[in-house]
């Protein structure tokens, strides 16, 4: 970092104060924010999300690399698995805590060159994006991987700034987390390599030590599942290329435009509150000339533009370039310092601004927590759309508990071979939880055991309602089992969707212990 640089971030440092004040209400929030999330979504859905039962399933055993992602959301739900078993909110519960790290390390980041409660101003705020509140609810590799990005542009800002030797480790370490948890991580690592660019970075020697020692780091975190990979024929890669597929270039563009207008619904709610918040300061008064952007120097406006709006213009860039496919929640990290934006709009005695905001961002997070339960739980329960929130998923796993009992009274159900939808929802809602075996796979269900998985018998079961058909292999043990059957129930009213199961069981064999 150039002499001049050095001086306007310690000059931009110098505003930070150390009230232990903003500290406590940051914390408070993150709590009830996360109690509020997690008690509103379990008490209203039957069953958790596609993603969050999928991760389930996957928690069956500690691998270094599974079929279609990196391992390490999926790491953190089995070992809190072996403590809580595998109940419908623990992936919600764990999604909605990555929310909340993040947010932490946004707060983290702020007062790095601004004050602790400008800084908590820009994190209540962003706290109302979907990304962190609706959608944390989700446990997929998006959300999961909110923590370690945000964790990352901390570290990145204080290894350029602080030039210490730690920084760039930790960088390193942090970022080869984000990596095993989703490969997208290498857009925000283009950000910082954009950054340094544009500000000259890339020309100091002692930066490029730096970024060695960090990428030393990242490749220690994630030599384990490099090993996997090689020995899995890069399988992640591949669902990867096959997810990117668009079917011409015309269909590209549309989706890319999709892409992007979605984003703006996404994050809808943190910038109607953020216009609120500045109405709300402008009507009372509590303007100045001053803006609190005047205060950053010209390296911390730098930072927050190019490292904040590179992943997104990125992402679009490369997507036109390349025709590839963007799925909507492909953004979620995209935005994660987008609330300091408004630092470029507000102005005026920040304690008034902050109790302000503190007031406005509880009332919209309490508003959208219970409207969100209401509208996934009661609301599309009593009526007849098939949403997954009111999946019979318990009522299921009863009737196909009850079918193995009455016809394999002396051995419990242990193992569902099904789709990871049907099946998971079977098996988690056994006690004890029992196995998936996806598809009648191998290669998707590790945890199993060729040798021995069958010995014990094996509930195939899958719904022949839906326009997807069974797999070739769950079809082959399908027509193996010696006892067939089927069962139907509506999805929740009697005007809903029925779903029709075909189920079939393989007893066990002898050997089975």
């Amino acid at each position: 970092m150039s002499v001049g640089n050095k001086s306007q971030v310690a000059s931009g440092h110098a505003i930070a104060s150390t009230s232990k004040q903003p500290i406590t209400v940051l914390l408070l929030f993150l709590v009830g924010f996360w109690a509020l999330w997690t008690l509103t979504t379990a008490l209203s859905h039957t069953s958790p999300a596609l993603d969050s039962l999928e991760e389930l399933v996957w928690a069956s055993s500690f691998e270094l690399g599974y079929t279609k992602h990196p391992p390490f959301p999926t790491w953190l739900l089995y070992l809190l698995s072996l403590v809580f078993g595998k109940p419908v909110w623990l992936p919600t519960a764990l999604g909605l805590f990555s929310s909340a790290v993040a947010l932490g390390f946004i707060w983290l980041l702020g007062t790095e060159f601004t004050t602790p409660k400008r800084a908590l101003i820009v994190t209540l705020l962003m706290s109302l994006s979907t990304y962190f509140a609706t959608r944390a609810t989700i446990y997929n590799h998006d959300t999961a991987q909110l923590w370690s990005i945000a964790a990352s542009c901390w570290l990145f800002y204080r290894a350029l700034r602080y030039e210490k030797w730690s920084s760039w480790f930790f960088l390193g370490l942090v970022s080869g987390v984000a990596f095993l948890t989703k490969y997208s991580a290498v857009i925000q690592f283009a950000a910082f390599f954009v950054f340094m660019v544009v500000n000259g970075h890339y020309l100091e020697p002692r930066v490029w030590r730096g970024v060695a020692l960090a990428f030393l780091a990242f490749l220690v975190a994630i030599s384990p599942h490099v090993y996997w990979l090689i020995q899995y024929d890069f399988l992640p890669f591949q669902y990867l290329d096959r997810s990117l597929e668009s079917p011409g270039y015309f269909a590209t563009l549309y989706g890319t435009l999709k892409f992007a207008l979605s984003q703006l619904g996404r994050i809808s709610p943190f910038v109607l509150a953020a216009i609120l918040l500045i109405a709300w300061d402008r009507w009372r008064n509590n303007r100045t000339n001053l803006r609190y952007v005047d205060q950053l120097v010209r390296w911390d406006r730098s930072f927050l533009l190019w490292v904040g709006l590179a992943p997104f213009a990125l992402t679009l860039l490369a997507a036109v370039l390349l025709g590839t496919r963007l799925s909507a929640s492909w953004g979620t990290t995209f935005f994660i310092l987008y609330g300091y934006f408004v630092l470029w709009w507000l102005s005026g005695s920040e304690a008034l601004t902050l109790r302000r905001c503190l007031v406005l961002v509880v009332v919209l997070q309490i508003i959208m927590a219970v409207g969100y339960g209401l509208a996934r739980g009661p609301l599309v329960h009593q009526s007849d759309r098939a949403a997954r929130s009111s999946y019979p998923g318990p009522e299921i796993a009863r009737l196909m508990q009850g079918v193995w009992q009455q016809h394999v009274p002396q051995q419990p159900l242990a193992l569902v071979a099904a789709e990871t939808w049907l099946g998971g929802n079977i098996a988690i809602n056994l006690s004890p939880p029992a196995q998936v075996f996806i598809e009648g796979d191998w290669l998707q269900s590790p945890w199993l055991d060729q040798a021995n998985a069958l010995q014990c018998g094996v509930l195939v079961v899958y719904d022949s309602g839906t326009s997807r058909a069974p797999s070739a292999a769950l079809q082959t043990l399908y027509k193996k089992a010696p006892v067939k059957g089927e069962t139907a129930l509506h999805w929740s009213t009697p005007e809903s969707r029925l779903i029709e199961l075909q189920w079939a069981i393989i007893p066990p064999d002898e050997t089975c212990k």
